[in-house]
């Protein structure tokens, strides 16, 4: 099983953020909930704290797979304020490996230019941000190693995105059935 680390500032949107850590623990994924503001508890834009499974400097990058960027404000502005997590992004577009971001969270791929030429969604207030991108209004977009959602309501397409590219599409069609989603 791969390793995806999903990080988590004050202000994320709780829904994106959890409905993919629920999906991919139930397909037997190894993910870690990952503060990037130094302490274990963080709290979403709507009030819910959460307990980390880490913090950033706990991090093994090296045996990380997968990086997950929730969306929400000022959740987003926050992640892409860390400049830690950052070079982390680079360092796994550079290096082919699986970026993934909702909502407002595909912005910060943008912003740094990884979305030149890729399909890729958003929330429709921030689809201005994805630079150079090939920008579609479906709930999830997968392209190479990049998969997007466009929101909220979109988190579990998302979540099943993020297992169609660890595990397949046969994976994410027999989760999507276990949950009872039809999308």
């Amino acid at each position: 099983m791969s390793k995806t680390a999903i990080f988590f500032a004050t202000g994320y949107e709780e829904i994106e953020a959890l409905t993919v850590v629920d999906i991919l623990r139930r397909a037997g994924e190894e993910i870690t909930m990952v503060s990037v503001t130094g302490e274990r508890r963080v709290t979403g834009s709507h009030g819910v704290e959460v307990t980390m499974d880490k913090v950033l400097p706990e991090v093994n990058f090296g045996e990380t797979d997968v990086i997950v960027l929730p969306g929400g404000m000022p959740g987003t502005k926050n992640l892409e304020a860390c400049g830690a997590l950052m070079e982390q992004v680079d360092a796994f577009m550079k290096a082919g490996k699986t970026v993934a971001a909702i909502c407002a969270a595909p912005s910060i791929l943008g912003h740094r230019g990884h979305l030149n030429g890729k399909k890729a969604c958003s929330f429709p207030d921030m689809e201005a941000e994805l630079a150079g991108a090939d920008v579609r209004q479906e709930p999830a977009v997968i392209d190479g190693n990049i998969v997007t959602g466009r929101g909220m309501g979109a988190a579990i397409p998302f979540g099943l995105a993020v297992l169609e590219k660890l595990q397949g599409k046969d994976a994410a069609e027999e989760m999507a059935g276990k949950i009872m989603y039809r999308g």
